[in-house]
Parts: structure tokens; C-alpha cells; sequence
């Protein structure tokens, strides 16, 4: 089975926005974004997902990132 990948850091530096920054207009800590943005999560809230879109102005799919295991054909 594949997994779900999250590339938040790699829109951050395509919107030059900071983790405080960002952490601040999507009201979470930044130890929790930070976690989310480094792939140490293993859920994240809808809710916290819409916010980080609506705050970087893209959707879910510019974040969320889909990757087969390498068994897979």
C-alpha cells in the first residue's frame, strides 16, 4: 500500500510564507505545523487543511502528494 505525503514545505517556499507567519494565520502552534510540514504526522484535520489552503491560496492537491510503494508495479 502506498502512503499520502504531505508537501506544505515545499509550497511555503513557492509562497515565501514562514512557519510563524503561516502558523499565525492558520491559528495552530508552530510545533504542530512544523510536524505537519516535516511529514511527522499521521492524520490531519480537515479543518486544519482548509485553513492552510485557504492561508496559501491552493488547494488540496497542491499539498497532498500520493506515493506507491516501490513493490508496487
Amino acid at each position: 500500500m502506498g502512503r499520502i505525503v504531505l508537501r506544505l514545505d515545499r509550497m511555503m517556499v513557492e509562497r515565501k510564507i514562514s512557519l510563524n507567519e503561516l502558523a499565525q494565520r492558520v491559528g495552530i502552534s508552530n510545533v504542530n505545523l512544523s510536524k505537519i510540514k516535516n511529514n511527522k504526522v499521521t492524520a490531519i484535520r480537515f479543518s486544519t487543511l482548509a485553513a492552510i489552503c485557504e492561508a496559501l491560496d491552493c488547494g488540496a492537491s497542491d499539498i497532498l502528494e500520493y506515493q506507491k510503494d516501490e513493490d508496487e508495479g
